[in-house]
């Protein structure tokens, strides 16, 4: 695995918000939207996603920068002398013991606060029916995704495969839980649970603040100075916008109900204009700013 400081360009001291800044931009330079059909470019994503899974969250964070996990998030294993136990658990992946019935009593050493390590033990210490350990796995969807709702297919440590459904206004971070599909328990014991935590990918367009949908919109300078009607990108199609005349960078146009599902309602998309000229300014258009400009300045700075 590569070390995910290196893959997102950071200094092993960087603070999470620079990790949060660099994952940021590489997301948006190589999200698959922006580079269809590009095989390397699409990998890179993938390996900026895992990095930042790893460093974003501060528990796993230190304990890679400890030796203790991988760059994958999996436990790294002890020397034989050295009386631990390890049960592991791959970033991305359910922890991969299934039943073995080794690692089961290592995960319950570590639910009972001892560390992973213990001497002298002896299978008495256990209960013979225990509950089975949870299977921890992430899922990555896309905003428009977890906005509006999905059903999406996983492959568990068990062989199964089940169909996740992904709820509408669903928030990065959310945990969805599958009752009995964890590790298997102990003698008559319950099986565990599988805890699928649900990562957001970026969106080359859309920002998503509480249940409403921000983006920023490039108009031409006629289309600002004069209005205009065009036609915007939404979480579910494409609609039609009017432009006022008039309207400046900055201007935010507010397209209700077009946000995130809530309830009955939904929030709403918040698009702001850009102005931006061409990218070559001809003479015709220069002669004709400079004899306005003169003929009817106007104080745009303090």
């Amino acid at each position: 695995m590569d070390d995910p400081y290196k893959v997102l360009g950071v200094p092993r001291d960087a603070t999470q918000e620079q990790i949060k800044s660099a994952y940021r931009k590489l997301a948006r330079k190589l999200h698959p939207d922006l580079n269809p059909g590009n095989r390397q470019s699409e990998e890179r994503f993938k390996k900026v996603g895992a990095a930042n899974d790893l460093l974003s969250d501060p528990k796993q964070r230190a304990r890679f920068d400890a030796g203790e996990i991988d760059a994958s998030g999996a436990e790294q294993r002890p020397r034989a002398n050295s009386g631990a136990w390890s049960g592991g658990r791959a970033a991305g992946e359910g922890f991969p013991f299934g039943d073995d019935t080794g690692d089961i009593l290592s995960e319950m050493l570590r639910r009972r606060g001892q560390g992973g390590a213990r001497r002298g033990f002896s299978f008495g210490d256990f209960d013979d029916n225990a509950r089975g350990a949870d299977a921890h796995y992430l899922l990555r969807v896309t905003l428009p995704e977890a906005a509006l709702g999905t059903t999406k297919r996983i492959g568990l440590a068990t062989g199964r495969n089940l169909d996740i459904k992904v709820p509408p206004g669903t928030d990065e971070g959310t945990v969805l839980r599958l009752k009995g599909q964890g590790g298997g328990g102990l003698g008559s014991g319950p099986p565990g649970d599988a805890l699928i935590e649900v990562r957001i990918e970026p969106h080359p367009i859309f920002t998503r603040v509480g249940d409403d949908i921000q983006m920023i919109l490039p108009v031409t300078l006629a289309e600002a100075a004069l209005g205009a009607k065009v036609t915007v990108p939404t979480l579910d199609g494409k609609v039609a916008l009017t432009i006022p005349p008039g309207s400046n960078t900055g201007s935010v146009l507010r397209l209700k109900g077009k946000g995130v599902p809530k309830g009955r309602g939904a929030g709403d998309l918040l698009v702001t204009l850009e102005v931006k000229l061409p990218e070559r300014i001809d003479a015709e258009l220069e002669t004709f700013l400079r004899k306005w400009s003169a003929a009817n300045p106007y104080k745009v700075r303090d």
